[in-house]
Parts: C-alpha cells; sequence; structure tokens
C-alpha cells in the first residue's frame, strides 16, 4: 500500500482524527540558535521518542504501539503524531504510520561524500566486541559473494578472512541473506549447480529454495558446516535508501565456540546491529 499524506475525512480507526492529522504544524520563524545554559525544546525529545520506536522488523506502528514504545500519554501521541504526518516526517497507511519518505531526501546530504565502509565500521567491531567473533560483511558481485569488511575475531583460533575474498553464494549464512533478497540471483544460483564443499553443503535447489524462503521469514539466516567443516555462522540483510539489498552482516567462527546456544542469544543483537547499519547508510526496510 502506498504511503499517503492525511485526507480530511472522517475518523479512521485507533482514534485517528482526519482533521488534527492534516494540521500544520506551528512554525517558529527566526529561531534562535541554543547556547549554553538556554533550554532544550522538551517536544523534540518527545518526537525523538517517536521516531526511534521504528525499527527495520517494525516499520510501520499504530497509535497504540508508539504509545506502548514511548510510554507516552494519549493525547500527546495523538498530537504529536498528527503533526509529524502533516509535515511529512512520518507517512500514514491506514490506522499506522512509518517514517516518511522524506527522510532518505534530508538523508543524502550527511551521508555524501561519506565513504559508506567507514561509517558502519563501528557498528562491525561492536558486534565483534559483543560476541568475540569475526564479523564481516559481504556484498553481491555476479555470482559470488566478496568481503568488502571485517572486524576480526581476537581469538588465535579463527577463520581465514580477509577483505576482498570470494566465496559462493550457495553455502554459509551470509550467501543465503544474499539470496533471499536478491531474486534475480537466486533464480541463478537455483538454475546451476550447486557444488558441494563439505557433506553439509546443500546441492538440492529445491531444498536451498526452502531455506531461502525460510531466511526471507526470519530476516535472518544460521548454517553450519556448509562451506567449511567445523565452521558456523549467522547473518543478517543490510538495505539500501531504495530498501534494496546492500549486503549482508556475519557473524562467523570455529563451531566449538559458535555454537547453537550462543547463534540463538546473537540474534537480536545481530539483527540491531545489522538494523544500525542500515539507518547509517541511509537505507530503509524494503515494503
Amino acid at each position: 500500500m502506498n504511503a499517503q499524506r492525511p485526507a480530511a475525512s472522517a475518523s479512521g480507526p485507533e482514534g485517528w482524527d482526519d482533521e488534527e492529522l492534516a494540521a500544520p504544524v506551528a512554525r517558529r520563524d527566526g529561531a534562535r540558535e541554543l547556547s549554553s545554559g538556554v533550554k532544550p525544546l522538551l517536544v523534540l525529545g518527545k518526537i525523538r521518542g517517536i521516531l526511534d520506536s521504528f525499527t527495520l522488523s517494525r516499520p510501520a506502528l499504530t497509535l497504540s504501539e508508539i504509545r506502548a514504545a514511548t510510554g507516552y500519554p494519549t493525547s500527546t501521541v495523538q498530537r504529536l503524531v498528527a503533526n509529524l504526518v502533516a509535515e511529512e516526517f512520518l507517512d500514514r497507511e491506514g490506522d499506522r504510520v512509518r517514517i516518511g519518505v522524506k527522510f532518505a531526501y534530508w538523508a543524502a546530504p550527511a551521508t555524501r561524500g561519506l565513504d559508506e565502509l567507514e561509517i558502519i565500521k563501528p557498528v562491525l567491531e561492536g558486534l565483534r566486541d559483543l560476541t568475540g567473533e569475526t564479523v564481516t560483511l559481504f556484498r553481491l558481485e555476479e555470482n559470488v559473494r566478496v568481503c568488502v569488511a571485517m572486524a576480526e575475531t581476537r581469538h588465535a583460533l579463527r577463520r581465514e578472512m580477509h577483505v576482498g575474498k570470494l566465496l559462493p553464494l550457495h553455502a554459509g549464512s551470509a550467501g543465503r541473506v544474499l539470496l533471499a533478497w536478491n531474486p534475480d540471483a537466486e533464480a541463478a544460483v537455483l538454475s546451476s549447480t550447486l557444488e558441494r564443499l563439505t557433506e553439509h553443503t546443500i546441492t538440492d535447489p529445491d531444498r536451498l529454495r526452502s531455506d531461502v524462503d525460510q531466511t526471507r521469514r526470519d530476516g535472518y539466516a544460521i548454517t553450519s558446516d556448509e562451506r567449511d567443516e567445523g565452521a558456523t555462522g549467522l547473518a543478517a540483510p543490510v538495505f539500501t535508501s531504495m530498501g534494496d539489498l546492500a549486503g549482508a552482516l556475519s557473524v562467523s567462527g570455529p563451531s566449538l565456540r559458535v555454537t547453537a546456544e550462543k547463534c540463538q542469544a546473537w540474534i537480536e543483537p545481530l539483527v540491531a546491529a545489522a538494523e544500525q547499519a542500515t539507518r547509517l547508510i541511509g537505507g530503509r526496510l524494503p515494503r
């Protein structure tokens, strides 16, 4: 459903008042720059609280969900959301709102001229420090995946990895993610011969298709022993400003350290890191 500006009509679901939604934000011409000792506008903190409620896993929220996420009174949420919609900070879709597409336009100057890989480097390092394992960012290149950035584990026992390394798409968690959000790559790989790299490499196209579908539903992938025996990894997608796949953020290491229990515990921080990387490059979740 396409996002749209509010129309002046009868009240909608969840307490929406279309006339209220259409009300413009009061402007303060000649506003002065804050300096030492000047009190901040408290409303800005509340607006940020509302905007921070949205995540890649929850890109559209109802008023009730915003109230629950922020703890703000109902009247405050209704008033602020109405004005944010009117000024295109938020877009309305039925009884839900999402971050306005206008933000992509506003964000463009902030990242212009900056190296995306440098921008998200702290994200990789933070996830590496949290898990203790190597964190990599893979991008799709033709019919393979290439490591374009990494934060290496400090453990002596580690998997061999370096920036520029090329790996197959049909094996490993990062490959699974790259296939899940790129239909053309998925079709190409599924129609090709799937090379057996280990005893656990998936070589049956139907099974691989099923696993890719599951990855798309889950929002992440976990694999073990597919490319290298005794190695486990998990990965989640990073997206561009157009909602296209930018890459796959992956945590990987020896299976003796990267256990099934740790993989489950790391899903949430991995997905959060991928969402943070997406935000830093001005990206958004695909609709």
